[in-house]
C-alpha cells in the first residue's frame, strides 16, 4: 500500500498523551515515535459530519456544502449524507489517476460514489447501508460472521456494560473488515476510521477504565492493520479534539428571545426534540403504559396552548426542590410535548441547530416566511452580532470569543447554506444549545465536548521524524495525500501539503457530475445522534 490513513475521531494530544504514558496504546505510540507529530487545527464548526468531508475533500464547508448533521431547506431539515457533499473525495481523485482504494467507515460517505476499489460507509449512514460495489455489506457479514455500523441496542434494552462491549466490538469489526478488504483488493490507498474514540467521551467521559478499554481495542487494530498493510507512508489524523466543558451551557435562543429576536410557539412547527420523535416512533400503541403516556402528552399540549409550558412548570418544580422526584416519574417526551419551540417563521434571528454553531436570519424571499427585508439585512445582522457579542456569563465573562459574519469565516459556492452569523464560544468551554429551557444559563448537558485542536502524525518513507508540522490544518490532509502520490493539489482546495511532504504543484480537477440528492431516511440515526448530545 502506498498511503494508509488511520482516522481517530476526536483524538487529540491531551487525550492520547496519558494513554501513551500508561502503555495503553503502544502501536499508536510507536507510529508517532517514528514519525512527525503535531496538532491539527480543525475547522468551524468542529463536528464530525462537516469536518470529515472537509478532511477528505481539502475544502471548507462553503466549498463542499455540508456544515452540520442537518441539511436545511427553508424551515425543514434532514440528516446529511454523501449526496450533500458537492466535491470529490480524495479516493475519487485517485481513482481518476488510476489508483485503487479501500475506504472503510469514513463518516458521510453514504451513498457511495463509484470508484476503483471499495467503499463501506460510516457515520450518518443507515445500518446495513449500500456499499460500493453492490453486495459488499452482505459479503462482509458472510466472511466475518457479523459486521454492523452501529452499536446495539438502543433505548431501554441498552445497558452501560453492553454499550462498552459494543464499542470494543465495533472497533474490532473495523479492523477486521479493513484487513479483509485490503487482502481481497490490494489497494494503493487505504482509509479506515474509528468512531468510538469520540463516542466513549460523550457517553462515559469520567470513566478512565472505559476510555482505556476502548482505546486499547482501537490500538490493537491499528497494530494489526499496520502489520497487514505495510504502507509506504501512514497518516494518523483526527477531525477535531475533545475535552471537558469548564464553562456554562448557553441557551442561545433563550438569550435571543430576551432580546426580542426570537418568537416561540407551543403549536409545533419549530425544531423538535429528537428524543421525543424517536421514542414516539418506537412506541407500541397497544401498550397500556404507552396509551397513558400519550394521554398525558395530549393534556400537556393543551396546557401549553393555554400558556402553561413545561419551562414554566419546571420553574415551579425547581422552587419546590422536586426536580429529581418529577424526573423519576415523568418521561422526557411527556415533558417535551408541552415545550415551547422557536417559531422560525415569526422570528427575526434564531439558532437552528447547536452543531451548526451559528445564528440564521429569517430573510424575506430566502426563507419561506421571512420577516427581515433584504435591504435591511446588513443592518439587522450588525445589530444581532452586537447583541451576541454583549452576552456575558454569570461570572461576567464573554460567552463568545468571536461573533462574525459568515463570509469572514467561509468562502465558496455554498456560502448561502451557512448560518448568517458564526458564533465561537470562548475557548470552546461553553456548551451552546438551540432548544428553549426558560433560562439563559445552566450546567452543560454534555460534560465533554469537541475542541478545535486535533492531532496529525505522518510516518514512513521520506518522512523526517524531527520535522515540525507547523500550522497544520484539517484542509491540508487531502493535498498531502495527493502529493504523496506525486499528484498535483486541486486549485479549488483550501489546504496545502503538510510541511513533511514535498509539494507537487496545482491543477484543476473536474467538478463532480450532477447527482440527485438522496434522503438518509432512518429515524434510528436521529436517536443515536440525540443520545450523543448532537441533537437537542
Amino acid at each position: 500500500m502506498n498511503v494508509l490513513v488511520l482516522g481517530l475521531d476526536g483524538a487529540c494530544q491531551s487525550v492520547l498523551e496519558p494513554l501513551v504514558d500508561d502503555g495503553v496504546v503502544p502501536n499508536i505510540a510507536a507510529l508517532c515515535e517514528r514519525g512527525a507529530v503535531g496538532p491539527l487545527e480543525s475547522q468551524l464548526p468542529p463536528w464530525t459530519p462537516s469536518a470529515w468531508p472537509s478532511l477528505y475533500t481539502g475544502r471548507n464547508p462553503a466549498n463542499h456544502g455540508v456544515y452540520d448533521f442537518l441539511r436545511f431547506d427553508g424551515y425543514d431539515w434532514e440528516i446529511v449524507n454523501r449526496s450533500h457533499v458537492e466535491a470529490h473525495a480524495v479516493w475519487e481523485l485517485l481513482s481518476m489517476e488510476g489508483y485503487s482504494s479501500v475506504v472503510c467507515n469514513v463518516p458521510v460517505t453514504h451513498p457511495p460514489r463509484p470508484v476503483d476499489g471499495v467503499v463501506v460507509p460510516g457515520y450518518t449512514a443507515p445500518e446495513a447501508p449500500d456499499c460500493h460495489p453492490s453486495g459488499l455489506w452482505e459479503e462482509l457479514n458472510s466472511e466475518l460472521g457479523a459486521y454492523s455500523l452501529y452499536s446495539d441496542p438502543l433505548g431501554e434494552e441498552s445497558t452501560d456494560e453492553r454499550r462498552k462491549q459494543g464499542y470494543e466490538r465495533l472497533s474490532r469489526m473495523r479492523g477486521s473488515a479493513f484487513r479483509y478488504l485490503v487482502d481481497q483488493h490490494d489497494p494503493d490507498f487505504g482509509f479506515v476510521q474509528f468512531q468510538q474514540c469520540d463516542t466513549v467521551f460523550h457517553e462515559f467521559p469520567h470513566e478512565t477504565d472505559t476510555v482505556r478499554r476502548v482505546f486499547a481495542a482501537i490500538d490493537s487494530e491499528v497494530g494489526a492493520i499496520l502489520d497487514a498493510c505495510d504502507p509506504d507512508v501512514t497518516l494518523l489524523v483526527s477531525d477535531h479534539g475533545i475535552g471537558p466543558m469548564d464553562g456554562y451551557e448557553f441557551r442561545v435562543n433563550d438569550y435571543l428571545r430576551e432580546a426580542g429576536l426570537v418568537s416561540t410557539t407551543a403549536e409545533g412547527g419549530g425544531m423538535p426534540s429528537w428524543k421525543a420523535i424517536s421514542r414516539k416512533q418506537q412506541r407500541n400503541g397497544d401498550d397500556p403504559g404507552a396509551v397513558a403516556q400519550s394521554t398525558a402528552e395530549r393534556a400537556l399540549e393543551v396546557a401549553a396552548r393555554a400558556g402553561v409550558t413545561s419551562q414554566r412548570l419546571a420553574g415551579v418544580v425547581r422552587q419546590l426542590g422536586l426536580e429529581d422526584a418529577v424526573r423519576s416519574v415523568v418521561p422526557d417526551d411527556i415533558i417535551r410535548a408541552g415545550t415551547e419551540q422557536v417559531d422560525f417563521s415569526a422570528s427575526t434571528a434564531y439558532m437552528r441547530s447547536r452543531t451548526e454553531m451559528g445564528v440564521r436570519l429569517n430573510v424575506a424571499g430566502r426563507e419561506p416566511d421571512g420577516v427581515v427585508a433584504p435591504d435591511e439585512y446588513e443592518q439587522v445582522r450588525r445589530e444581532v452580532i452586537e447583541t451576541l457579542e454583549a452576552a456575558r456569563t454569570p461570572d461576567g465573562e464573554a460567552v463568545f470569543e468571536r461573533v462574525a459574519p459568515r463570509e469572514a469565516v467561509f468562502e465558496g459556492p455554498h456560502l448561502d447554506d451557512a448560518p448568517d452569523i458564526v458564533t465561537v464560544p470562548t475557548d470552546f468551554d461553553h456548551f451552546l444549545v438551540a432548544n428553549l429551557k426558560g433560562e439563559q444559563f445552566g450546567e452543560p448537558t454534555e460534560p465533554w465536548e469537541h475542541k478545535r485542536e486535533g492531532i496529525v502524525a505522518i510516518a514512513g518513507e521520506g518522512i523526517t521524524p524531527t520535522t515540525t508540522l507547523g500550522d497544520s490544518h484539517l484542509f491540508d490532509i487531502t493535498p498531502t495525500i495527493l502529493s504523496l502520490f506525486g499528484l498535483p493539489v486541486g486549485a479549488e482546495m483550501d489546504g496545502t501539503p503538510l510541511s513533511a511532504v514535498e509539494p507537487t504543484g496545482t491543477t484543476t480537477y473536474p467538478s463532480p457530475d450532477d447527482r440527485a440528492v438522496s434522503t438518509t431516511g432512518d429515524g434510528a440515526i436521529e436517536e443515536r445522534l440525540s443520545n450523543l448530545g448532537y441533537l437537542d
